[in-house]
């Protein structure tokens, strides 16, 4: 199964890749995420901006209920209501962005999500891996299920596609 994808965009003109595995499929054993694109952007993410509009790359049922925002980044669409995200900007400064993903982490995942895999893959997967500990200091600090507590801490995890409603 090989299907070339090419994308262009404003943040990435001419970008191809090869999807080598079977969308949603062979995951790396122990990248375990709990929630597909699709259900995170459903749910409300990145203040409905990740794409800024550029949606044709990804399966248009990713996007047929998703929370997008009509212009500007609106902290409403996300699932808890609060911004949980830092700008671009700092995740450059960081150098946390490989060149074939300049949008960042979740662009990574649709990506592998839909079957490309790539030699970014390791370092994103520890990254996803690094977000345990939020998902600690959740469980150290609230109720089970307590959506109210550490709201901003929780649409952070959802973006990293961790469930935090089951925390």
């Amino acid at each position: 199964m090989r299907k070339k994808i090419k994308t262009s965009d404003k943040m990435q003109k001419g970008y191809s890749y090869t999807c080598t595995e079977p969308a949603g499929k062979h995951f790396a054993t122990d990248f375990k995420p709990q929630l597909s694109p699709k259900q995170m952007l459903e749910l409300g993410v990145f203040g409905g901006m990740y794409f800024d509009g550029y949606t044709d790359e990804f399966p248009k049922s990713w996007f047929k209920k998703a929370k997008v925002a009509d212009g500007e980044r609106d902290k409403n669409l996300n699932y808890f209501k609060v911004h949980a995200s830092m700008p671009l900007k700092h995740w450059k400064e960081k150098g946390w962005l490989h060149k074939d993903d300049p949008r960042g982490w979740f662009q990574w995942y649709c990506r592998y999500y839909v079957g490309r895999r790539h030699e970014d893959d390791v370092r994103q997967i520890k990254r996803w891996k690094n977000m345990k500990r939020h998902i600690t200091a959740v469980q150290n600090n609230c109720a089970t299920k307590d959506l109210e507590c550490r709201k901003r801490q929780r649409q952070a995890v959802l973006h990293w596609a961790y469930d935090s409603r089951k925390i």
